[in-house]
């Protein structure tokens, strides 16, 4: 009889050892779907206020340039016509991919599937690296913008020396960046200078969290 006495109490024991380690398991779960919520909610005001001054940017600009070629063609400075041009394209370009990153933002819920979350987590990853490569091809027209016939007839070969020297740096920075800004450069110290943001740093936090989710759930953690 005390066998059977002590056999139910260690099955009523055991059992409630499991129910407590499945809501322990759950409320886990649970906190860390909360962790990620705000980790990526506290990247919305600023990606607002960018596209805030995205959209003021490019339309001021954008109007400037449309007007320089409708009416003042012939006599307008081409090389910043073109200077401009380029960079509220780009500017456009990215402007775009920020706007698809707050609709993402907006779309995460704390009910939707791990597997849901890291799919639109890393939808922001990916355009957030694109972001920052156009950008940085807006480099060579910081330095062209300003160029006019003025110093095509009177500057002298040490000034176009000098300019041509700062302008091919920075094209090739803009291309060199553009190649290398990639996921698999995220520990590298150049990378981490761009990046160690409010753009990126809950992002990666969050993408952690739902790894370790993965893991707890697979019994690896």
């Amino acid at each position: 009889m005390e066998e059977i006495n002590i056999k139910a109490l260690w099955q009523a024991t055991n059992q409630q050892v499991e129910k407590n380690f499945h809501i322990s398991k759950q409320q886990t779960e649970e906190i860390t779907r909360l962790k990620v919520y705000n980790l990526v909610s506290s990247m919305k005001p600023l990606k607002l206020f960018t596209i805030l001054m995205g959209v003021l940017w490019v339309a001021i600009i954008g109007s400037a340039v449309v007007n320089l070629f409708l009416f003042a063609y012939p006599d307008a400075n081409l090389f910043f016509l073109f200077s401009a041009a380029i960079q509220v394209t780009l500017t456009a370009a990215a402007l775009l991919i920020y706007i698809y990153q707050i609709i993402t933002i907006y779309q995460v819920d704390l009910t939707e599937s791990i597997l849901q979350s890291q799919k639109k987590l890393a939808s922001l990853k990916i355009s957030t690296l694109w972001v920052a490569r156009i950008l940085f091809l807006q480099l060579p027209v910081w330095t062209t913008f300003y160029w006019n016939e003025g110093m095509l007839t009177n500057g002298n070969w040490l000034l176009w020396i000098i300019q041509g020297i700062v302008t091919l740096s920075f094209a090739a920075l803009a291309v060199w960046l553009f190649i290398n800004i990639k996921f698999e450069n995220r520990h590298k110290r150049w990378f981490r200078l761009i990046f160690g943001g409010k753009e990126w740093t809950p992002l990666m936090k969050s993408m952690e969290l739902l790894e370790e989710i993965d893991d707890y759930r697979d019994g690896k953690i």
